[in-house]
């Protein structure tokens, strides 16, 4: 069991490694994208869709990067060029993806689309319990155990990180070195929904492989809060994702094995999960939230 529920907290919380930290690269610019569960739907069914036109896997993960990433550029459009809410605009752009999924996916319901399959590294997947947890997967999940130091040193160690950090804290200092901050965020928030993008891509065609109306099912929302709980730190994601999809696979476990415990109770512990974390660990974290967010919820009141 144990093996089965540590296997399953590294498929399942691939996709929302790629979204959590693509939104913290978004929310280190000083914008808040709600519309992470619509880029990661958008991303979920272009993938599918173009895998299943050009039986290229590859080009599909590619197609759901673009589709990911233009749904953000929406969003970056309404709130840094338009001045609309952060809050509002991000629901919307998610019941967006929602609907637009819904209408343009039925063609695709339980069609077969070519997957990514899953590739053991030699002599390391033989290894027990270790190799089957870490080394037998697609290669979008190997991509994943990259992703998030790869931002970190993006983030923390580049020229456009430091200038992104700093459009996130204060973005007069940018101004004062004659570099407009919106530029800036627009590029930080489309990096970010290209990444939701390439997580809905692998949920479609490599861990589910298939296509159903509103499969993301919340992970978007979850990449979200996994944010807070990271403290805006790209690393930290992944211990978040593992952690949710962890007591996914755990509570799948439980009513494989016919648990005398209600369903709707076993569905609700990934959830429960999440809310304590972040209700345990919000208030040491709020700290380091980039100084430019607080005018997000400022603006709600």
């Amino acid at each position: 069991m144990i093996e089965a529920v540590l296997t399953g907290a590294v498929r399942g919380g691939t996709s929302i490694v790629f979204a959590g930290v693509g939104e913290t690269i978004a929310e280190r610019s000083g914008v808040t994208n709600l519309g992470t569960e619509g880029s990661m739907l958008a991303g979920a069914l272009t993938a599918y869709a173009v895998g299943i036109e050009s039986g290229s896997p590859w080009l599909g993960a590619l197609a759901g990067v673009v589709a990911g990433a233009l749904l953000a550029m929406l969003h970056a459009v309404l709130v840094l060029w338009r001045g609309a809410n952060q809050i509002a605009t991000g629901l919307a752009i998610t019941f967006l993806g929602i609907g637009a999924t819904s209408l343009f996916g039925q063609d695709y319901v339980s069609q077969g689309v070519e997957p990514f399959t899953p590739w053991a590294i030699p002599l390391l997947s033989d290894i027990p319990l270790l190799g089957s947890v870490l080394f037998d997967h697609d290669p979008l999940t190997y991509l994943s155990f990259l992703i998030a130091p790869l931002a970190w040193w993006f983030l923390f160690r580049s020229a456009t990180g430091l200038r992104i950090r700093a459009a996130g804290e204060r973005p007069i200092v940018l101004s004062s070195m004659g570099i407009d901050h919106r530029p800036v965020r627009w590029l930080a928030v489309g990096i970010g929904g290209g990444l939701a993008g390439l997580g809905g891509a692998q949920l479609a065609t490599a861990f589910a492989r298939t296509w159903a109306e509103n499969m993301v099912a919340g992970r978007g929302f979850i990449a979200v809060a996994l944010v807070i709980f990271a403290a805006w730190n790209p690393l930290l994601i992944v211990l978040g994702a593992y952690l949710f999809s962890g007591a996914v696979a755990f509570q799948l476990e439980l009513q494989a094995r016919n648990v005398d415990v209600s369903i709707f109770l076993l569905d609700a512990i990934p959830y429960l999960v999440v809310l304590v974390v972040l209700a345990l660990m919000s208030r040491r974290r709020r700290h380091a939230a980039p100084e430019s967010l607080s005018s997000v919820f400022d603006a709600t009141t």
